[in-house]
């Protein structure tokens, strides 16, 4: 039998950390990626539930307390993305991607 050829997973992408922190802030609050396809890491160490939000990435993610998740995008257009906690909506950062090496 020949091995069968898989989609490449979510875990051999490039992958990016972003924390909800317990002060109400992301750390990084600017995240910068390159262009392409990518995981980003969504670790909530705060006590209330969060959601990662984009709207120009067309991405939402709830993760309750102390949960941890990811999202993949795929994005080709370097350029700044804005992303928020929807439940917080004051929280805010920014997606940097820059192009593709």
């Amino acid at each position: 039998m020949g091995a069968a050829v898989l989609p490449a997973c979510a875990d051999e992408l490039p992958t990016f950390q972003l924390t909800f922190k317990p002060d109400g802030t992301f750390e990084p609050a600017r995240l910068e990626v390159p262009a392409g396809r990518f995981k980003i890491e969504l670790t909530n160490d705060s006590n209330e539930p969060v959601e990662f939000e984009s709207i120009p990435l067309r991405k939402e993610k709830v993760l309750g307390p102390g949960v941890k998740s990811f999202v993949v995008i795929t994005i080709s257009r370097p350029g700044e993305y804005p992303f928020f906690d929807d439940f917080h909506q004051s929280v805010k950062g920014t997606l940097v991607v820059t192009p593709k090496d």
